[in-house]
């Protein structure tokens, strides 16, 4: 089994993906807490450094990028320097950046965590979730039914400040279905109406009892929440991810898999989310199954739940989990 694992990623390299979805810029405020607040009871964090990351769509990419992969991205961002940090991080890692829209009536998407030690403090958001303006939905639709001929896969990364929309979705998941493309969906929970005719649905736990109606809590409902995300869809699979338990694979044919968790220890969950749906889709469109794809996945968000901050896995990395 690994020597099949590690053929397909290898051909990591060969693959192209576009990434639409919300961008968002992580900030992270590193320090140490050394006593309590005499204003409120609150820990004071000396801060000894801070540093940025794509997050949100942009992580998606980032992932992608780290594994390989080469990646196209159509966002939107402010006109502001938010903009121009997430743009340079970008274009440093080498993603496609070209379809990446200014709006300047709404500010980048950031999101402020501040860290004591290995402990996050607080999460700070800064953001406006109106929907776009139909100028920006068009220039954003006009690049991707431009780029979707010459890609791979679309992964479609929902969270849910604006960018994903009825207007937007219908048109790029008709062009990408015309011309057989994988599509993916990291999904918003009040948006599932939006996914028909999507590949395949990545949702967590609580995401996949949202938007079934199916509150899961034991094997029976879980398997009764998968199938009904799968009839309502009419996908080819529904892949939940369910933290310390895993993760279960319902596909098409009736078959229900579920995958035991690959993490030795859990240091920050954030982003594993974006890692699963960046592997999963480029196995995907390396040909793997949708069972051999769902597993892969599942090893590399072992990999980035040991590590600090929203972070990324490599081809090494992967390959050396697999021994």
């Amino acid at each position: 089994m690994s020597d099949k694992f590690k053929k397909i990623i290898s051909k990591f390299a060969n693959t192209k993906i576009l990434v639409i979805g919300d961008l968002i810029l992580d900030e992270f405020v590193w320090g140490k807490v050394s006593r309590i607040s005499p204003e409120a009871p609150v820990p004071v964090v000396w801060v000894e450094r801070e540093s940025y990351m794509p997050g949100g769509a942009s992580n998606v990419a980032s992932n992608i990028r780290s594994l390989e992969g080469s990646v196209y991205i159509a966002g939107v961002v402010g006109s502001d320097q938010r903009a121009e940090k997430l743009t340079e991080l970008l274009s440093a890692k080498g993603v496609t950046t070209q379809g990446i829209i200014t709006d300047p009536s709404r500010p980048t998407t950031l999101k402020t965590r501040i860290i004591a030690g290995h402990q996050q403090i607080v999460r700070i958001d800064r953001e406006k979730i109106e929907h776009l303006s139909g100028s920006i939905l068009k220039d954003i639709v006009l690049y991707a039914k431009k780029v979707i001929p010459h890609v791979d896969a679309v992964i479609i990364e929902d969270y849910g400040k604006g960018v994903i929309t009825p207007g937007l979705l219908k048109p790029i998941i008709k062009c990408a279905r015309s011309h057989k493309k994988i599509i993916t969906v990291d999904p918003k929970e009040e948006h599932i109406s939006y996914y028909k005719g999507v590949t395949s649905l990545t949702p967590n736990n609580h995401e996949a009892s949202a938007t079934s109606g199916i509150k899961i809590k034991d094997e029976a409902t879980l398997e009764t929440a998968g199938k009904k995300l799968l009839k309502k869809l009419n996908s080819d699979s529904v892949l939940i991810t369910r933290g310390e338990n895993g993760m279960c694979l319902f596909e098409k044919n009736g078959k229900i898999t579920k995958i035991p968790t690959a993490a030795q220890e859990v240091f920050d969950v954030s982003g594993a989310g974006d890692t699963v749906i960046s592997v999963f889709t480029l196995a995907l469109a390396c040909g793997a199954s949708m069972l051999d794809a769902a597993k892969i996945s599942n090893i590399a968000a072992g990999i980035v739940v040991g590590k600090a901050g929203v972070a990324v896995t490599n081809q090494k990395e992967l390959i050396n989990s697999l021994t």
